[in-house]
């Protein structure tokens, strides 16, 4: 038998397929539009912030993010970006791209996040103008701690919560301590739209921004007022012209209809798919608890912990090792820790100069993996895992 990182493309994926014929076959269009915003809507409801701004992939709403805050005056060429050392490429990656300077933060492995005692370390020698935040595989570190030293140093806060939608922490859910914070829905995250990303905010000029740079710089998605704003600053009088007038920076980032439709749909399983995700997770840690072979995860500070999967850390790396073939060998689809220590990657090490000792990362990358959690886990794949991860 096959446990596969994630069983389905969708969550009730026959009915979801069924829905989404039905949509193509009866839509009259499936470029951006009406269901995008629907979704938006529901999106920004769930996540109880101000905006939600749709967009094709998590990755373009990280890039997204850092072009609107350069575009804002917010943020410049050659600021430094404090980021999480443990985090995926498309954090990082846009920090380089946009001209500024990456500036590497460990984690801390009991959490595998950044902590407030991590980003204090780094500020003793680094000045930072924003902290670029991963919050990892459904954890986070001391975020609200993280926010208030943010505000005090006047450093601006932004958030991947790619893999963590819907976890809550008794000062808020994740994705909401900075002034935005990016969502995905590729397969195998906690709902899927096939591609897909969100940014969340409760701050309007840069939800504002962002949808001028989702669409190549143009104010097709704003509202009247903010057309009116935009076609006054810069002496735009017609209709005719302000179609392919272009005010700032941007991409073409945009999301289709089906996107919409898919979020939508998918909404609709995803406060029971939260459950289950972290029902199960706390089933496969009773075992992992009592195996002296791993490193307890700690999760008291969440209140609600929306898992993006198994997570575990090996002591050692010859431990890892052992687990790694114990997982293949029963046909568990495994991962590394996603990209481990960062600075390893061969990009960071073409483009980034500066090299940090990081021990918790590095940690995380050499005795670290996980494996899919997800509500269509059946008993019997529970089962193989408590199996394999007994001493």
């Amino acid at each position: 038998m096959k446990i596969p990182l994630m069983r389905k493309a969708f969550l009730n994926e026959a009915e979801t397929k069924k829905a989404l014929a039905d949509f193509i076959l009866n839509a009259d269009r499936l470029s951006m539009d009406i269901e995008c915003e629907k979704f938006e809507k529901k999106f920004a409801e769930f996540q109880q912030c101000k905006h939600a701004v749709l967009f094709n992939s998590g990755g373009s709403a990280n890039l997204a993010m850092l072009q609107a805050l350069k575009n804002l005056g917010k943020l410049k060429d050659g600021d430094k970006i404090g980021f999480s050392a443990l985090t995926w490429s498309t954090n990082t990656m846009p920090i380089i791209q946009l001209n500024m300077i990456p500036v590497v933060i460990d984690v801390t492995p009991e959490v595998i996040n950044t902590t407030s005692q991590n980003l204090l370390e780094r500020l003793e020698t680094t000045d930072l103008q924003a902290l670029f935040i991963t919050n990892i595989l459904g954890f986070t570190g001391d975020i609200d701690v993280i926010r208030q030293i943010c505000e005090d140093r006047n450093i601006i806060l932004i958030e991947d919560n790619c893999e963590s939608l819907g976890t809550e922490l008794p000062e808020g859910r994740t994705g909401n301590f900075g002034i935005g914070a990016s969502f995905s829905f590729f397969v195998a995250h906690h709902m899927s739209t096939i591609e897909g990303g969100m940014v969340c905010t409760s701050d309007d000029d840069f939800a504002e921004m962002l949808r001028l740079v989702r669409a190549n710089g143009w104010d097709r998605n704003l509202n009247l007022e903010q057309q009116q704003k935009w076609r006054t600053k810069f002496g735009i009088e017609t209709e005719f012209e302000a179609k392919y007038t272009f005010y700032d920076l941007g991409y073409n980032f945009r999301p289709t209809e089906i996107t919409g439709f898919l979020g939508q749909y998918q909404m609709r399983f995803l406060e029971k798919n939260i459950i289950t995700r972290e029902k199960n997770y706390l089933r496969i840690e009773k075992v992992v608890l009592e195996n002296p072979d791993f490193l307890p995860l700690e999760h008291r500070h969440i209140n609600l912990l929306s898992t993006f999967a198994f997570p575990f850390v090996c002591k050692t790396p010859e431990l890892r090792t052992l687990y790694l073939q114990k997982f293949t060998e029963a046909g568990v689809e495994i991962r590394p820790m996603i990209a481990g220590n960062m600075q390893k990657q061969p990009f960071y090490k073409k483009y980034v100069k500066e090299v940090y000792e990081m021990p918790g990362a590095d940690m995380m990358h050499n005795n670290g993996f996980y494996c899919g959690n997800y509500p269509e886990l059946l008993e019997e794949d529970l089962v193989v895992f408590e199996n394999l991860l007994r001493k």
